[in-house]
């Protein structure tokens, strides 16, 4: 038995371009657009690392708007979480993206993360995410689901980041939610519940305190943090 319904499905799913998530993503994209073209007109170019990047998700700018304003992207990922890319726009780096100090300060234009920060482990890890993303280029774009959004986006089940860690783990032994299976026991389900750990603004911008932080909301209430610097 599963406690989401198929409308909640369709909030995050980004396989169908009429969901609230593919959406947001779409008007998300105006805003990185209008900094690689920023960026572009400055240096002439625009290299981008994406930490915990994947290559499909690229699909929300056109091909030829990259390749217009001379656009390179290097992804960063644990291999067995992205398919290295077969496009001569991408590049790939199997490393931790809390810890890249095989790559050179400043040595990109703009760092760009989507959903990752809240995935990267506890609050010392996110100080280190942080850290590289301000490090490694003069402007980011850093998006997050929002911690006062009701329906978590992971789990898909509202309320559930809002419950403690323990009864979390114990209905997650007991059905399936999203697109988790049943937890066959108590030590998987808490380490399926310390997958996510989500922000809120307060905390974000702790994290991001060099960047304009705006909210996204959907009927009010709000759904994601971004920071652009």
């Amino acid at each position: 038995m599963k406690l989401v319904s198929n409308f909640q499905k369709r909030l995050t799913d980004y396989s169908r371009t009429d969901s609230i998530g593919s959406r947001f993503r779409t008007k998300r994209a105006a805003a990185l657009v209008r900094l690689i073209e920023e960026e572009a007109a400055r240096s002439g170019q625009v290299r981008i690392i994406d930490l915990g990047g994947e290559r499909n998700y690229w699909n929300i700018i056109p091909a030829d708007f990259l390749r217009r304003h001379r656009v390179h992207i290097t992804l960063v990922n644990k291999a067995k979480h992205a398919t290295p890319p077969d496009d001569e726009l991408f590049a790939f780096i199997d490393g931790d993206a809390c810890n890249l100090a095989s790559l050179d300060s400043m040595s990109f234009g703009i760092v760009h993360s989507n959903s990752v920060i809240e995935h990267v482990g506890d609050w010392q890890r996110m100080v280190a995410f942080a850290g590289e993303v301000r490090r490694l280029a003069p402007h980011y774009f850093v998006q997050t689901p929002h911690f006062w959004f009701p329906l978590e986006p992971h789990f898909m089940a509202p309320f559930f980041h809002w419950l403690p860690e323990t009864v979390r783990a114990s209905l997650l032994m007991r059905f399936e939610l999203g697109t988790w299976p049943r937890a066959t026991s108590a030590s998987e389900a808490m380490a399926w519940v310390q997958t996510a750990r989500l922000l809120d603004r307060k905390l974000f911008t702790a994290l991001f305190c060099d960047a304009n932080v705006t909210t996204e909301r959907l009927l009010g209430l709000p759904k994601s943090l971004i920071a652009v610097k």
